[in-house]
C-alpha cells in the first residue's frame, strides 16, 4: 500500500496520501472503516489537451504541480523572481490524531509545514508556517489553508450583513470558478462569513452532508470555494495581505491563521455539535453558570450619574441580575462620542470620588462589576492624540484615515502606543474589583499602517498580545469582544474572550436569525443576548416583554434597558424569564444545539437538548404571518427515540399574542409523548400572531 496515514475520530474520517512526495488529501468526510483504500490507486484519468499526468489537490495546491485554480502560496523576491515554488515532502510527524507534513523548495528557499490535527469532536485544525530559508528577504503574498470537497458538493453556504443585521444566510449552486468571500475591515467585519460550507443538494439543519471551514482570525482575510472545469473542488481560508505586508528576512517565519473545519453528514446542527464540543474542551472555556447580565447603554447612554446608576443597579438586584456593567462614557471627556476615546483615567466631573462608590454599591447588593473599554481606538479630541499625534494609526505621514464615528485606530504596532494603553488597563483592574470587560472595537480600518508600511496583520496580532498579556495578569477577569456589535465574532478573538455581542441590536425579531447564524459555530453560553426597551432603539419596532425574553433565552442572557421604566408587567415577565434562565442555564449551556428545517418559512424552532436526552427547552417562534390557516405540526428533533416525555409550556401564551378561536389541548395540561412521537408527528401548535413565541419544556418521565 502507498505511504498514506489514516485518522477516523468522532465520525469522520481523514486520510492523507503521501505519494510521489506531494501530500494529497484523498479523503475527508465520513468514515471509511476497516477497509481504507490504496489512495494511490485512485487518481483520475488524463484528459486530452491536458498535463500528462493526472492532477489531484495537494495539501498545498501549486502551479507547479498542475493546480489550475487559486495556489495556496504566492510571494516572491526582488523583481519578482521565485514566484512559483515546487514544494516537495520532506518530513512527516504524527501525533494522536495528528500529522504535521513539512515540505520545502530549495531553489526558491522556502520550507512550508502544514499541521492537520483531528480532535475527539471531529473538529479538524489546521495550522501552517512558511520560513524563508534563501539569503535574501521573501515577500509572502499568500497563504491559505485548503481542503477537497466531492463532486456531490453541489451548493454552497456563507453568511453575511451589515451593522445590525449580521449572520444571514446566503446560499448559490457551485459552479464552475471561484466563489470569494474578501474580508478588507482590518477587522472580521458585520458582512464576515460564519463559514465558507459545500454540501449536498438541499442541505440543511438536519440532513445533508455538508463540509465547512472557519478561519480564526480578526483581521483582513478571504475564503472561497474553489472549482475547477476537470471536476474537483476546493474550500480554503486565509489571510488577506496587503502589499509588502509580510516580507519574511532570512530565517524568518509567517505562521497562518487557525482554520477549523467541519464535516457532518447530519447536517448544519452536526456542524454547529463538532464546533460546539471542541469549545466547550477547551481549559479557558467558561465553566460558572452565566451570570444575569445588565448593561447600562440602552438604559442611560452618556448620562451618567451615580444616583440614576444606584438606583438602576436596585431594580436588576430586586429582578433577579448577576452582573452590572457600566457603559460609555466613565472616562476622559466623554459627554458624547466625538472625544475622549484614549483618555482612560475616570472623569473627576461625573465621578468626583471615582468608580467606588458605584461598585461598592453593585457589589453590596450581590452582583459583579463590568466596565465598557475601546483601548483600541481614539478620538482626535483626546489628550492622548494632542499629547502624541504620531500614535494614530495611518498609510503614510501626513495623511490621517477618513473617520469613522469620530474616531481613529491606535497604532497598537508602536510599543510605546501599546504600553500606554496596557498600562492604563493595568491599572484600572489593579485598583478596581472589576469582574468583566465589555472590550468594544467600533471601526473598520481600511488603511492600517506603521511608519508608511501596511499594518493590519502586526496590529491585528497585537490585539491579540494586549488581550493575552492582560489575561495573564488578571486571570479571573471576563472579556466580551464586541464590535459595533457583531463584527469581531470569530474563534481568534474567542481564543482569549469569554463571550461576543452579536450585534448592536436587541430587537428581538432580527436576533432570532442573527442569534441562530451566529451559533452556528458559537455554543450559545458564549452569544450575548439582550432583553432591550420595549421598542428597539435600532429598528423602533416594538415587541412584547415575552417575545423578548423568549428570544434572549437561547444566549448568555441580559438586559439593556431602563428597567426603572418598566411597567408592572414588564418587570413580572423579566422575574419570569430569570428564573427561567437560572433554571434551564446547565442545559442552555452544555446541551447540543438543535434546530428545525421547517416546512413553513413563517417559523423557527430552536431547541437545546441535555446530553443525557433527559431535558429539553425549545423556542417556537412566529416570525411572520403564514400561508397556512393553522400551523403545521412542530416536530422536536434530538430526543431519545425510546424514551418518554413531558412536555409543557413554559409560560402561558398571552391573550393578545394567538388568536383563533381554540388552542390545543396539551397547552393547558402537558402532554406525554415518546422521543419518536415527537420527531415524527409533532405537536398541534395555537395560531399566534407574527413575532410571538412559544417556549416548550421536555422533560423525560420514568
Amino acid at each position: 500500500m502507498a505511504d498514506q496515514h489514516y485518522f477516523e475520530v468522532g465520525g469522520v474520517g481523514l486520510l492523507v496520501d503521501l505519494t510521489d512526495g506531494d501530500p494529497v488529501i484523498a479523503h475527508w468526510g465520513a468514515p471509511l472503516g476497516a477497509a481504507v483504500p490504496d489512495a494511490s490507486a485512485l487518481s483520475a484519468a488524463v484528459p486530452n489537451s491536458n498535463f500528462d499526468v493526472p492532477i489531484r489537490p495537494s495539501l498545498v495546491p501549486q502551479l507547479s504541480r498542475g493546480w489550475r485554480g487559486r495556489p495556496a502560496v504566492r510571494g516572491s523576491r526582488g523583481g519578482g523572481a521565485a514566484f512559483s515554488p515546487l514544494l516537495a515532502l520532506t518530513g512527516v510527524e504524527e501525533g494522536q490524531r495528528s500529522l504535521t507534513l513539512r515540505m520545502a523548495d530549495r531553489l526558491v528557499g522556502i520550507d512550508v509545514a502544514v499541521r492537520l490535527s483531528l480532535r475527539p469532536s471531529g473538529l479538524l485544525l489546521l495550522d501552517g508556517e512558511l520560513t524563508n530559508t534563501g539569503g535574501d528577504p521573501y515577500s509572502l503574498d499568500r497563504f491559505d489553508l485548503v481542503l477537497p470537497v466531492p463532486g456531490r458538493a453541489t451548493e454552497s453556504l456563507d453568511t453575511t450583513g451589515r451593522w445590525a443585521r449580521e449572520k444571514h444566510p446566503q446560499r448559490r449552486p457551485i459552479d464552475q470558478g471561484s466563489w470569494v468571500r474578501s474580508g478588507r475591515h482590518g477587522r472580521t467585519g458585520h458582512d464576515a462569513t460564519a463559514v465558507i460550507a459545500a454540501g449536498t443538494s438541499g442541505f440543511g439543519w438536519r440532513s445533508g452532508e455538508v463540509w465547512t471551514l472557519h478561519l480564526g482570525w480578526s483581521g483582513n482575510h478571504e475564503a472561497f470555494v474553489d472549482a475547477l472545469p476537470s471536476g474537483q473542488t476546493v474550500i480554503g481560508a486565509g489571510e488577506l495581505l496587503e502589499p509588502g505586508e509580510v516580507v519574511l528576512a532570512p530565517g524568518e517565519t509567517y505562521r497562518t491563521p487557525t482554520a477549523y473545519a467541519a464535516y457532518a453528514n447530519d447536517g448544519l446542527d452536526g456542524v454547529s455539535a463538532r464546533f460546539h464540543a471542541w469549545m466547550r474542551a477547551r481549559p479557558q472555556h467558561p465553566s460558572s453558570p452565566r451570570p444575569v447580565v445588565l448593561n447600562t447603554w440602552e438604559a442611560v447612554y452618556f448620562g451618567h450619574d451615580l444616583a440614576t446608576l444606584n438606583e438602576l443597579a436596585d431594580v436588576a438586584a430586586e429582578i433577579g441580575v448577576e452582573r452590572f456593567v457600566l457603559d460609555d462614557g466613565w472616562f476622559g471627556h466623554r459627554r458624547n462620542d466625538r472625544a475622549g476615546l484614549g483618555d482612560w483615567w475616570v472623569d473627576p466631573a461625573v465621578w468626583p470620588d471615582g468608580l467606588g462608590p458605584l461598585i461598592d454599591h453593585v457589589r453590596g447588593l450581590g452582583m459583579q462589576f463590568g466596565l465598557w473599554v475601546e483601548p483600541e481606538m481614539v478620538n482626535e479630541d483626546s489628550d492622548l492624540i494632542r499629547e502624541h499625534p504620531d500614535w494614530i494609526s495611518r498609510p503614510a505621514a501626513g495623511r490621517t484615515p477618513i473617520e469613522w464615528r469620530f474616531q481613529q485606530v491606535l497604532d497598537l504596532v508602536n510599543e510605546e502606543a501599546y504600553e500606554h494603553v496596557l498600562g492604563r488597563l493595568d491599572a484600572l483592574l489593579t485598583e478596581y474589583p472589576i469582574a468583566y470587560l465589555k472590550w468594544d472595537q467600533n471601526r473598520d480600518q481600511l488603511e492600517l499602517g506603521h511608519d508608511g508600511a501596511a499594518s493590519t496583520h502586526a496590529q491585528t496580532l497585537a490585539a491579540y498580545r494586549l488581550l493575552d498579556e492582560l489575561k495573564r495578569r488578571h486571570p479571573g477577569v471576563e472579556i466580551e469582544s464586541c464590535s459595533s456589535g457583531g463584527a469581531r465574532v470569530d474563534l481568534g478573538a474567542l481564543q482569549r474572550t469569554d463571550r461576543v455581542w452579536a450585534s448592536d441590536t436587541n430587537d428581538a425579531l432580527e436576533r432570532q436569525t442573527i442569534q441562530r447564524w451566529t451559533q452556528l459555530i458559537v455554543p450559545p453560553e458564549l452569544v450575548g443576548a439582550h432583553v432591550g426597551p420595549t421598542t428597539s432603539h435600532s429598528t423602533r419596532r416594538t415587541h412584547d416583554i415575552d417575545f423578548r425574553t423568549a428570544t434572549a433565552l437561547f444566549g448568555h442572557f441580559g438586559i439593556e434597558w431602563d428597567i426603572r421604566t418598566a411597567s408592572d408587567d414588564e418587570r413580572a415577565g423579566l422575574r419570569i424569564a430569570i428564573e427561567l434562565y437560572k433554571a434551564w442555564r446547565d442545559v442552555l449551556h452544555t446541551g447540543r444545539v438543535v434546530r428545525a428545517d421547517a416546512p413553513d418559512p413563517s417559523v423557527q424552532l430552536t431547541g437545546v437538548v441535555a446530553h443525557d436526552g433527559g431535558r429539553a427547552i425549545y423556542s417556537w417562534a412566529q416570525l411572520t404571518t403564514s400561508a397556512f390557516e393553522t400551523p403545521l405540526p412542530v416536530t422536536l428533533p434530538g430526543l431519545d427515540p425510546e424514551r418518554s416525555y413531558r412536555v409543557a409550556t413554559a409560560a402561558p401564551v398571552p391573550a393578545h399574542a394567538a388568536y383563533g378561536r381554540g388552542r390545543p389541548a396539551w397547552l393547558a395540561e402537558g402532554i406525554v409523548l415518546s422521543g419518536t412521537a415527537l420527531a415524527v408527528l409533532g405537536l398541534p401548535m395555537p395560531i399566534l400572531n407574527p413575532e410571538h413565541a412559544l417556549l416548550i419544556t421536555v422533560e423525560a418521565v420514568a
